[in-house]
């Protein structure tokens, strides 16, 4: 899968602010981490507001890490979430039965089973491929694409690099690994949760700049 346009996430947004500035730079989705533990954690009032906000064709992800079922069914009772993001140990049943589309973070540190990964999770949308430990919960801003010349595999579904993308390198990291999206959180913040609208821009303009130089090949 070698796409034209490559997709973009930020996440950990906390703000009505943030969420709209994502929005205004052109994201395709912003996400919205419902892990207590997390320092971008985000409450029901919080994640409603910015549900809210946001306007059409800019999709609402939800990231869980190990959480209950019931817990999960609770938050989607009262948030409208597109798309669910899962960072911990679940497995395909554990990931299924929310009416939702979801995908699958993985650690970097699998990249020689991600064959098997996706035999395991037959029903996900796609996979996030991220710098994390294992059943971590991502935004640690650990760059992991660098040095490793990996494209997917033989991943059918679409695939997202994230881990330690900031505006200066995530050109490289696109034009390396081929992805169909990126995923980013704290390579566009002052502070974690906190986002910076100048750092959006120029991560979006690294990006399109990508673009057109594989439109151009």
């Amino acid at each position: 899968m070698n796409p034209l346009r490559v997709r973009v996430k930020i996440c950990g947004i906390t703000s009505v602010k943030d969420a709209m500035a994502a929005a205004d730079v052109g994201v395709d989705a912003v996400g919205l981490v419902f892990y207590p533990r997390s320092k971008r954690y985000v409450t029901i009032e919080q994640a409603c507001a910015i549900r809210d906000c946001l306007p059409p064709f800019v999709t609402l992800v939800g990231l869980f890490l190990d959480a209950d079922r019931e817990e999960v069914h609770s938050i989607l009772t009262q948030v409208a979430v597109d798309v669910l993001q899962f960072h911990g140990l679940e497995n395909e049943r554990q990931c299924t039965g929310y009416g939702r589309p979801y995908i699958k973070a993985l650690s970097y540190r699998r990249t020689g089973e991600f064959d098997r990964m996706a035999a395991d999770f037959p029903h996900a949308q796609g996979f996030l491929i991220d710098g994390h430990e294992e059943g971590g919960a991502g935004g640690t801003g650990r760059e992991w694409i660098t040095g490793h010349e990996w494209n997917g595999g033989d991943i059918n579904q679409p695939w997202i690099l994230a881990g330690g993308l900031t505006a200066s390198n995530v050109q490289g990291a696109i034009l390396r690994a081929r992805p169909w999206g990126v995923d980013v959180s704290s390579g566009v913040e002052n502070a974690p949760g906190i986002k910076d609208g100048v750092k959006m821009l120029e991560f979006m303009r690294a990006v399109r700049i990508a673009e057109s130089m594989i439109y151009k090949e």
